[in-house]
């Protein structure tokens, strides 16, 4: 069987769509195919209205092992642009999870390693096995960071500890990316793709339009002066309140039921 991502509306759950990466006997090993199947899955998800939340897996209680080695080999005796349109496809995928309206979460068991770990800082929210191990392996063998996995950790981690993941190229457990604020929630190996698609539909159960505004103000955060920010507060702020969401919501609120949103 080929490498693949699988997209499924799990019968269980109300509004959650999950992308699973599937590739037997390679771990859940990247390839290029995936990355333009979530690439259109994402954009699928957004004209959808009946898909909320998102979550994002791996097949065989494994995330995801990250790039092929015996194809980057292949690689090398290609020309560079090769590579190069490879990691910008990957580059695709890894902005369509971040700039997705509605929240993704990473359900990883087992191990998300290089390029799956970068998949799994590029989602929202991560839900992981107290088991699981994440690996920046890149240095491990000469390269260097793809999929954003560099500036993910950068925004998350102090500077000292990102270089020690990244220089290092060894294995993190769960439970300590936990204790650093990376990891929402812990969990049993069996348990991982349950709670995810659980927390997936509680979400997807809050108001569309709140939850792409806060996204949009989240990643603005990141890049605006206090002062620039508070006017973009602001904007999202009345827009929000003459949004109908906001008329659901307050309603329900001054009636003591819980809202409805379309």
């Amino acid at each position: 069987m080929s490498a693949e991502l699988l997209a499924s509306r799990p019968p269980e759950s109300e509004s959650t769509l999950v992308l699973t990466l599937s590739n037997p006997g390679a771990r859940n090993a990247l390839h290029p195919d995936m990355y333009a199947a979530g690439v259109r899955a994402l954009e699928t998800a957004e004209r959808d209205p009946s898909v909320r939340a998102i979550v994002l897996t791996g097949a065989d209680d494994f995330f995801c092992a990250g790039g092929n080695l015996n194809r980057l080999l292949e690689n090398r005796a290609k020309d560079p642009s090769v590579q190069a349109q490879s990691i910008d496809a990957l580059g695709q995928w890894i902005l369509a999870l971040r700039t997705s309206t509605k929240p993704v979460i990473a359900a990883v068991a087992g191990a998300a390693a290089g390029a799956g770990f970068s998949l799994a800082l590029a989602c929202d929210l991560i839900v992981a096995a107290d088991d699981a191990k994440f690996v920046m392996s890149y240095a491990r063998v000469g390269l260097t960071p793809d999929g954003g996995g560099s500036w993910f950790l950068a925004q998350a981690l102090p500077r000292a500890l990102v270089t020690e993941v990244l220089l290092e190229a060894k294995p993190i457990g769960a439970d300590r990316l936990y204790a650093l604020g990376v990891v929402n929630r812990l969990v049993k190996t069996a348990q991982v793709r349950d709670t995810a698609i659980a927390w997936a539909d509680e979400l997807g159960r809050g108001s569309p339009n709140a939850c792409a505004r806060i996204k949009t103000l989240i990643a603005a955060a990141g890049t605006q002066p206090l002062a620039d920010h508070l006017g973009t507060e602001r904007d999202h702020f009345v827009a929000s309140l003459h949004h109908g969401d906001a008329l659901e919501g307050i309603t329900a609120f001054l009636e003591k039921r819980a809202p409805r949103y379309r």
